[in-house]
């Protein structure tokens, strides 16, 4: 796995292009003067662990002959902002799945499988992160 990076305009803009050639634009969030044209690379590593975790989620209910209908999540990441660095203490994993098959308890399994042993994004994070997760099936928490 291999991702390229360029420096794209005078500012704190740049282009980072995977391997597949698809783009991701990162800027610098907190500058204060200019457009912020970008996703800061903090929130690419917080949409990381959500999309790693989804495609664990949907590969597990799949498996089980379930495909969820939707599913939505809220990922926040807590930080000190007066820290420097300002690496995340802790994430909040807010999971949304809907569709008539799934069940509370198999949701919560495959939620906990792809947090306790498939996400490679959240695995490598530091172990003293804790990445809370909180689930809702069809509106209901579970």
């Amino acid at each position: 796995m291999k991702i390229s990076l360029d420096r794209i305009n005078k500012d704190y803009l740049f282009e980072a292009t995977s391997s597949n050639d698809l783009k991701v634009l990162m800027d610098n969030k907190s500058k204060r003067e200019g457009k912020v044209e970008g996703i800061s690379p903090m929130e690419v590593l917080l949409m990381g662990v959500a999309g790693c975790s989804s495609i664990d989620v949907v590969a597990i209910l799949n498996k089980q002959r379930i495909n969820p209908v939707t599913l939505k999540m809220e990922v926040e990441g807590i930080r000190d902002p007066n820290a420097v660095p300002a690496p995340f203490k802790g994430i909040n994993v807010t999971l949304y799945l809907e569709g008539d098959d799934i069940s509370p308890e198999k949701a919560k399994r495959a939620v906990k499988l792809s947090f306790d042993k498939y996400c490679s994004v959240s695995k490598s994070l530091d172990p003293n992160i804790i990445i809370n997760q909180i689930i809702f099936v069809n509106g209901i928490k579970v």
